[in-house]
């Protein structure tokens, strides 16, 4: 069975240098997302050193290969009580402020700013999107025993089958609102899951 390891894009850089890596990056592929293909190619690098989010690079150990990648990041999120059940409320008010007069809440959240595999190389057996959340909450995990906290959140297009992966049994996440962008005229599904 294959054994994987998670390298923190930062550190890679460290090891190798920046111009090797631009160049392995650059092999990256995820024809089902664009933009994820082009944030890794064109933005990681950059956003890593800027401490705008952190990639992670799950890496096949028995081939070297960059299987899939995840980015994080920390944000001041506002969910409006209404979207929420009574046990989320209750979850929800440990990490997080209401305001009476907007009836929202704010809270500093974990962001799953990308996630994806990558097309370019062979997939092994039994390597998937579950395995790959699993290490994104393993990796979260490490931050928020440093720093607390306890809120995750993504968005993704309104696609049912995305839905269905973020809010299957094993992921646990559940939605909270939408959005729009203007600039990309897409629909965004906005999930959170507490841990």
């Amino acid at each position: 069975m294959n054994d994987y390891s998670t390298v923190n894009i930062l550190d890679m850089i460290d090891a190798i240098g920046e111009d090797a890596l631009v160049e392995i990056l650059s092999d990256f592929s995820c024809p089902k997302n664009q933009e994820i293909e082009s944030f890794v190619r064109n933005k990681a690098i950059d956003f890593a050193k800027r401490k705008i989010s952190i990639t992670y690079l799950v890496i096949d150990n028995d081939s070297g290969e960059i299987l899939s990648i995840f980015a994080l990041t920390h944000k001041a999120l506002e969910i409006s009580r209404d979207a929420l059940s009574s046990t989320s409320k209750k979850k929800l008010s440990r990490f997080a402020q209401l305001d009476e007069n907007s009836g929202s809440y704010t809270v500093s959240a974990f962001l799953i700013a990308q996630f994806g595999k990558n097309y370019a190389v062979p997939q092994p057996e039994g390597w998937n999107g579950i395995r790959l959340m699993e290490k994104t909450f393993e990796t979260l995990e490490k931050v928020q025993r440093e720093i607390g906290g306890g809120v995750v959140y993504l968005e993704c297009e309104e696609h049912e089958q995305l839905l269905r992966f973020y809010q299957n049994e094993q992921n646990r996440f559940h939605t909270f609102s939408e959005r729009y962008s203007e600039a990309e005229h897409t629909k965004y599904i906005q999930l959170l899951r507490f841990f």
